[in-house]
């Protein structure tokens, strides 16, 4: 199951860790990727701070740590090919991992519904 930001990203739980991406909206919106930059593993960030950033020839966008956290790993193949997040943004173009610090923040966070009502607006 996802949960998703009102910033287009993306969270799958699994256990402690949360995998982290950009939504399929978001991939539409920023156009064909051609730069990815990831964050170090075993960086912290807050909830809602700057961890990532792709880059499309449109422009470049920030992308938000949807938890607290560390950084467990992150997915390298997105930075040898951004086409990835294009493509497969919910799949094998996720971003990084991040072992929560707060799992209420994980609760907070929207559901596909409520997701699906931001973009309605």
């Amino acid at each position: 199951m996802l949960k998703y930001t009102k910033d287009h990203e993306w969270l799958r739980l699994e256990g402690d860790v949360a995998t982290v991406g950009i939504t399929d909206h978001a991939q539409e919106q920023l156009g064909d990727l051609v730069f990815v930059e990831l964050p170090g593993i075993g960086c912290t960030f807050t909830q809602g701070t700057a961890a990532a950033v792709v880059e499309s020839v449109k422009a470049a966008s920030d992308i938000y740590a949807p938890v607290a956290g560390e950084v467990t790993e992150v997915n390298e193949a997105v930075t040898q090919e951004p086409g990835l997040v294009n493509s497969d943004p919910t799949g094998k173009g996720w971003l990084f991992k991040i072992k929560i610090a707060d799992r209420g923040e994980v609760d907070a966070l929207l559901d596909e519904a409520g997701y699906k009502a931001i973009l309605a607006e």
